[in-house]
């Protein structure tokens, strides 16, 4: 199982931009996806989780009204759209894909086995 992240890139205060996860390996029709995101000296964190139905979803306090995390199952992908995007947004955006079948939303790294490289993201002032 695959996973590649992409879309990451730099972007001005108050901007938009979307990061794209495809998924090789594994269709994702039946398992929750998750993104987390790592600043530079600090530990990877909790950014959104979406269920295996796409339905239920959750996100960190920070994020909740700007970004959306969402799915297409045909194209075995997951976004994560990103706006009204911050300095403090800045970090790598790393995908991952939970193992269990029918796996509803997560926000521990415990819980999800599949992992991609990561995508920068950075925010200027």
């Amino acid at each position: 199982v695959q996973l590649q992240a992409s879309g990451g890139g730099l972007v001005q205060a108050g901007g938009s931009l979307r990061v794209s996860c495809a998924v090789s390996g594994r269709t994702i029709t039946y398992y929750a996806m998750g993104w987390f995101r790592q600043a530079p000296g600090r530990e990877r964190e909790f950014v959104a989780s979406i269920s295996w139905t796409g339905g239920p979803t959750i996100y960190e306090d920070s994020v909740k009204g700007r970004f959306t995390i969402s799915r297409d199952s045909a194209k075995n992908t997951v976004y994560l759209q990103m706006n009204r995007l911050l300095p403090e947004d800045t970090a790598v955006y790393y995908c991952a894909l939970r193992p269990t079948r029918w796996s509803t939303t997560s926000d521990k790294e415990i819980d999800y086995d599949f992992w991609g490289q990561g995508t920068q993201v950075t925010v200027s002032s």
